[in-house]
């Protein structure tokens, strides 16, 4: 899976605070499936899997709310164990001292709750059939699992949503769907009968719209004046590809058809919505234009750039690669800043059920 590492874990944080505004329906979704699901009789551990941690920031509340409800309806010292799942690269030092040391942490809040984690992706099978009783996965399963094979550069532009390249758009959507059909494949095996899993991820809205246009256009338009300026070369930036893809309902669906079943599982639930921008409704609040540019900036750094520094010359570890970073992420605040404006953030959230 093509997720970034997160650069630094004051910036990772930033970005998470935006993504939470996403959480509050989905969260309450894992509630309502915590207090659905079958429980296994102790001292078998009844088993949580977080999908796609990264540093743990946006598994915090819901795992907590997760384990409070599970434990209305059970023993005390009934063991829970949550297993955070991440790619190898992910940096599991930062997730472990989240867990160990954040307020919000469930494992402040229970002592018979306890943490491990998995270096591995999720578009294959990472722990073992009939195993999983409650999945949450949170802006996670945008990120494809590798950029098309035979894929035509998008040179137009880094996100392929806006590119007017119809042949990679193609691919990336064809990409897409193996990437949700191989994600879903491998849920319904772990997940025990009566199993739930809960997700959140970017989408489509009903007009095909993928959302944060400004800070995108505002990181195009910074890139192109790093390659007038010198700094990055043409060729550098042809290549340059966010492999995130945002799916319609019709493409959430798709591997349902015309059963409503998939290798075991249903969707009890399909929500598209549009999430808060905290950044905008700061903003507005405190008229701050350039803390409003900053913000967002920071978002795109440690959410994007990551997977941008990988197509200069010397990849991550390129000479430039901190110049780069440092001047885009200040050009982007620069150009937010002076047009401040709402973005469209549309996300979906999906329960998903396994067959009793």
């Amino acid at each position: 899976m093509i997720r970034p590492e997160p650069m630094e874990s004051a910036t990772y944080s930033q970005a998470s605070r935006l993504q939470a505004a996403g959480l509050m329906p989905a969260i309450t979704l894992l509630e309502q499936a915590a207090q659905q699901v079958p429980l296994p009789r102790s001292p078998q551990p009844i088993v949580i899997a977080d999908y796609g941690a990264a540093t743990g920031h946006n598994s915090l509340k819901p795992v907590a709310a997760a384990v409070d409800r599970l434990r209305r309806r059970t023993r005390d010292d009934h063991a829970i164990m949550v297993t955070h799942t991440d790619v190898p690269g992910n940096d599991f030092t930062t997730l472990f001292q989240t867990l160990a040391d954040d307020p919000d942490s469930y494992l402040h809040q229970d002592p018979a709750t306890f943490a491990s984690a998995i270096g591995r992706s999720f578009y294959t099978q990472i722990l073992p059939s009939n195993t999983v009783n409650l999945g949450w996965t949170s802006w996670a399963i945008q990120w494809l699992s590798r950029i098309p094979a035979g894929a035509p550069e998008l040179a137009d532009h880094v996100q392929v949503a806006y590119s007017k390249n119809m042949e990679a758009r193609a691919a990336y959507t064809r990409q897409a769907a193996t990437d949700w059909h191989d994600f879903l494949a491998f849920r319904g095996r772990e997940l025990c009968p009566g199993g739930r899993l809960v997700v959140i991820t970017m989408a489509l809205d009903d007009h095909g719209e993928f959302g944060y246009r400004s800070m995108n256009d505002a990181l195009v338009a910074a890139l192109k004046d790093q390659v007038r300026d010198g700094l990055l070369n043409p060729d550098e930036l042809r290549r340059m590809a966010i492999p995130v893809v945002a799916r319609s309902e019709k493409d959430f669906l798709a591997p349902f058809a015309p059963r409503g079943w998939f290798e075991g599982l249903t969707i009890e639930r399909l929500e598209l919505f549009d999430a808060e921008d905290r950044f905008w409704s700061r903003f507005q609040s405190d008229g701050d234009a350039e803390a409003f540019g900053a913000r967002w900036a920071a978002f795109a750094r440690a959410a994007l750039f990551p997977t941008l520094t990988t197509a200069l010359h010397g990849g991550a570890k390129d000479p430039r690669a901190a110049e780069f970073i440092g001047q885009l992420e200040a050009a982007v605040a620069e150009r937010l800043a002076g047009s401040p404006e709402s973005m469209r953030i549309p996300l979906a959230a999906l329960v998903l059920a396994k067959r009793m």
